[in-house]
């Protein structure tokens, strides 16, 4: 089967602990598929780069993306390549003012988030709207998360997670994440309680103290002892066998490729 479009970032299910993957495929800004990617695992398949993008907003056609599906300008301008994406401590929508669009902030960034910890490649301090779960994990490749803390909104969250910097990293090293499960002795219980001893008291009010560990098994067959990365505007074609799926990357037998990344690219898909 051969279907033509372009890529948006897979959109995920959490089953019995299990990421459940599926491709959306658009033309330009049509939705036109699904493709179940689960189904896929231990098949070759075939992705070929048709050469150009098609901006996720616009649909305009260009040679290079910005900011997972955008031109420069919307990269430059969209609410979704705002600032206070990266940085959620820089959100002010709380009081009434707005980066790039009021209405996208009021929705987005004016909402519950939580403070989470996750075993990613290591433990780690993230952010996300309270909707946004568990999915934010699944995106991470996170095996494991638990609730640090919840807020009213999104720059409390941003200055809480800043708070613990110094104490526990808010990063996640992709190469070491995709190489397999990290191994760990400590429980993310105890690391969750330990971070929270540190959380300055101005934000103690907004702990959590649930004990519910949310546990995910991604679907991989075999993790690479070596991470390559396959980028379609450099390699062109990638035609492998599909061994597993973590976060928002396809795992091959010689390779990894961020789908998310390629947000808006054209693309034959052949399985």
């Amino acid at each position: 089967m051969q279907i033509i479009g372009n890529l948006r970032m897979m959109d995920k299910e959490l089953v019995d602990c299990q990421p459940q993957y599926k491709l959306p495929m658009y033309d330009v800004l049509e939705p036109i598929n699904q493709i179940d990617m689960n189904d896929l695992i231990g098949q070759t398949i075939r992705i070929e780069f048709e050469g150009y993008f098609n901006s996720i907003l616009s649909g305009e056609k260009m040679n290079k993306s910005f900011g997972e599906g955008l031109t420069y300008k919307e990269f430059m301008e969209s609410p979704i390549a705002s600032p206070s994406i990266m940085r959620p401590e820089l959100s002010e929508i709380h009081n009434g003012i707005a980066s790039r669009d009021y209405e996208w902030e009021v929705k987005h960034h004016l909402q519950p988030h939580f403070v989470y910890i996750a075993l990613t490649s290591n433990f780690k301090v993230g952010v996300t709207r309270t909707s946004n779960t568990p999915y934010r994990w699944i995106d991470q490749g996170a095996i494991q998360a638990i609730i640090l803390a919840e807020v009213p909104y999104r720059q409390l969250a941003g200055l809480i997670e800043v708070s613990l910097k110094n104490h526990i990293s808010d990063k996640t090293a992709w190469q070491k994440m995709l190489k397999g499960v990290p191994e760990t002795d400590i429980d993310i219980i105890e690391i969750r309680d330990e971070v929270a001893n540190l959380v300055p008291v101005d934000y103690k009010s907004y702990l959590s103290t649930s004990k519910t560990v949310h546990v995910i098994n991604y679907p991989v067959v075999q993790y690479p002892e070596k991470v390559k990365s396959l980028k379609l505007d450099r390699e062109k074609l990638i035609e492998q066998k599909l061994v597993g799926i973590k976060g928002q990357y396809l795992i091959f037998e010689n390779g990894v490729m961020n789908v998310r990344s390629h947000s808006g690219a054209r693309i034959k898909f052949s399985f």
